[in-house]
């Protein structure tokens, strides 16, 4: 697929409102950062956040096989008692200068070093607070980022799916996110990796086989083993809230792609949605299709993608991978446009682009995120998820998927 221009090794910024911009100082001052903020959640919960360091004892790490496989993994869920616990920051400080890195790139931001506070943000969760077992267990939802993106620049959709009652898991994948910051502020950095058919093919089976090893431990964590690698403590109500019976996935980009593939391989999972991600790892031009574009599947799956400049839906020949796999889809199926959106426009970007407008050219803002209104976008997308996963983890219908949606005008119901 002709994925839109800025794709392998550019990583999101987060979901961010644009607090303070530089005012007119003094010559010899030096111009004020931009400071971010995250808006507020839209789900009637509050919500607490803790991280698991796991290891994979049985499997060597696909991409330095000198080590066993190791991940990081973020847990977020439905909380009470918040009041006094601290709100965790959306970039730590050993991840700030990694974006702040990434955003100066001129193929990227361009940005000049300095001009934006990438760790201002907190996150509207708190730190390891207990969580609400009012109503039972919680359904789970994973999710997986896009080649190279870090599971923090994701913050917005998952976080907001917790304030509406799920516990969301976000993974990830070591060496070939941008960055993975373990317990003791190590940090492991993507590796100089290609976009040959090898090393994307070794990509997709490592996310895959992250992924079937994190459902592993949650299913330990919840009958009360503590999984984490450095037996950190848990969340007071977290072993055993988690509702194992019920679980979505969901991923932007190749975190789409890994979220079908996922589904091929693992029965647990019993609902999926695909982000704006090419379903096949022939990113030089060749056609190489994963497992679930050529077997379909026998459960839910949603498509959802970018319109702008190109239209990523199954009826475009230009991705074959999203026509093949419709052809092949035996379970439910949607597909739906965001007509006005780019890739980026399902990453925390979505945000963030418009309100660094002084700082970024419109023409590089639209190749990040369209010309659609960010506020309406990231309405409509976390509106959509929340309505797949009640239809398809709890039964609740709440009719987005019937047909166009007067209230998502931003939104195009293909099929």
């Amino acid at each position: 697929m002709p994925h839109r221009p800025i794709r392998r090794g550019l990583f999101a910024a987060g979901l961010a409102a644009i607090s303070a911009l530089a005012v007119a100082a003094p010559a010899s001052a030096a111009p004020a950062k931009v400071e971010l903020t995250l808006p507020a959640l839209t789900g009637h919960h509050q919500v607490g956040t803790t991280t698991l360091h796991l290891v994979d004892q049985a499997r060597q790490d696909p991409w330095k096989p000198d080590r066993k496989r190791e991940v990081m993994a973020t847990v977020t869920y439905p909380s009470w008692f918040t009041a006094d616990a601290p709100r965790v920051p959306w970039m730590s400080e050993k991840l700030a200068p990694v974006v702040e890195e990434a955003a100066a790139d001129p193929n990227f931001f361009g940005l000049p070093k300095g001009s934006v506070d990438w760790g201002s943000a907190e996150r509207d969760a708190h730190a390891g607070t207990p969580v609400d077992r009012w109503q039972g267990k919680r359904p789970v939802v994973l999710f997986s980022p896009g080649f190279g993106s870090p599971r923090e620049l994701h913050a917005v959709l998952t976080d907001d799916l917790a304030s509406r009652g799920y516990i969301v898991v976000s993974l990830s994948h070591t060496f070939e996110s941008a960055a993975v910051e373990f317990p003791g502020g190590r940090v492991e950095t993507q590796l100089q990796l290609g976009n040959d058919p090898k090393t994307m093919k070794t990509a997709i089976d490592a996310r895959v086989a992250d992924t079937r090893f994190l459902l592993d431990q949650l299913t330990k964590l919840n009958q009360g083993a503590n999984p984490d690698a450095e037996h950190r403590p848990l969340p007071l109500g977290l072993a055993g809230a988690l509702d194992l019976s019920k679980v979505g996935m969901f991923g932007h980009s190749y975190g789409g792609f890994t979220a079908g593939e996922t589904m091929v391989a693992d029965r647990r999972i019993d609902a999926g949605v695909n982000l704006d991600g090419t379903m096949g790892y022939g990113f030089d031009g060749s056609y190489l299709p994963g497992e679930v574009v050529k077997r379909g599947l026998d459960r839910p799956f949603l498509l959802m993608g970018g319109g702008f400049g190109f239209e990523h839906t199954h009826l475009n020949p230009a991705d074959k991978t999203w026509g093949d796999f419709w052809g092949n889809q035996r379970g439910w199926k949607r597909d739906l446009l965001l007509k006005q959106g780019a890739h980026h426009s399902y990453s925390d970007l979505q945000a963030i682009v418009p309100q660094l407008a002084n700082l970024i050219p419109a023409e590089r803002r639209e190749m990040f995120v369209g010309t659609v209104d960010a506020t309406k976008a990231l309405t409509a997308e976390r509106d959509y998820l929340d309505a797949f996963f009640a239809l398809h983890l709890l039964g609740r219908d709440k009719h987005l998927f019937d047909a166009d949606s007067p209230r998502y005008p931003e939104v195009t119901f293909i099929e």
